[in-house]
């Protein structure tokens, strides 16, 4: 064969090989974005049924932040979304969340949990979050939570004690959705009475988020309630 051929095939080879390694090294490179997370546990609340009922927000604090409550999907996966109307100032908001447990674990079993598993998300609608090169950017930033809850315990005027959950944070600096953040609430003082029990007329807990960075909104999932043996408790049919 023809050395003049050889040599222009090989050079047509190795260009295509090029082309093809680079274009798969320029996908291969681009990061891609956080997934929602899949329920684990036979006894978790999805949202899948798009029943929200057990669910409020809570405005009646100055410092509360204003919206409505849905279902929405976020890549196939039903979560409970509370859409901020960006009503309150961003400076010191906090978004409340009020979930109410009887009705997803029944009456007879508040006595039971000792602990509040669950997954929270939030989105950025906005380029309003200045990031370290000094551009404002469309991500919602750090994500930072807590809550607290009313128990079975009485003050001295005779009262439901208050408990406060401890807080968790995480953070989305490269999207407009975050990833999961995983929260964990747990009845530390059950001993001293400091968690519920069958006889509460309005046992609740609420999920806040604050030092919003970003106009964002604020969605929920994955909410598991254990025992105190770590077997999750079974939801109401």
């Amino acid at each position: 064969m023809n050395k003049r051929y050889l040599t222009a095939g090989a050079l047509a080879f190795t260009l295509a090989a090029c082309t093809m390694g680079c274009g798969s090294k320029n996908s291969s490179d681009k990061p891609e974005a956080p997934s929602p997370v899949e329920a684990s546990d036979p006894n978790t609340v999805t949202f899948d049924n798009g029943e929200y009922s057990f669910a409020a927000v809570i405005t009646s604090d100055p410092d509360c932040a204003h919206g409505e409550l849905s279902v929405v999907e976020v890549q196939g996966n039903s979560m409970l979304k509370f859409t901020d109307d960006m009503s309150a100032p961003r400076e010191g908001k906090v978004q409340k969340i009020e979930i109410h447990p009887a009705p997803l674990i029944g009456q007879e079993n508040l006595g039971k949990v000792r602990r509040i598993e669950f997954d929270v998300y939030a989105d950025a609608t906005a380029e309003n979050y200045q990031n370290m090169d000094g551009d404002f950017v469309q991500v919602p930033g750090t994500i930072s939570c807590g809550g607290g809850t009313v128990t079975a315990a009485l003050d001295s005027k005779g009262r439901n004690q208050w408990y406060d959950f401890a807080g968790f944070s995480g953070g989305e600096y490269n999207f407009d959705f975050s990833g999961a953040v995983h929260g964990e609430f747990k009845f530390l003082l059950a001993s001293a009475g400091q968690c519920w029990d069958p006889d509460m007329e309005d046992a609740n807990f609420l999920i806040m988020r604050w030092g919003v960075e970003n106009d964002s909104n604020f969605y929920i999932d994955n909410i598991v309630f254990f025992d105190a043996d770590g077997n999750s408790i079974p939801l109401v049919s």
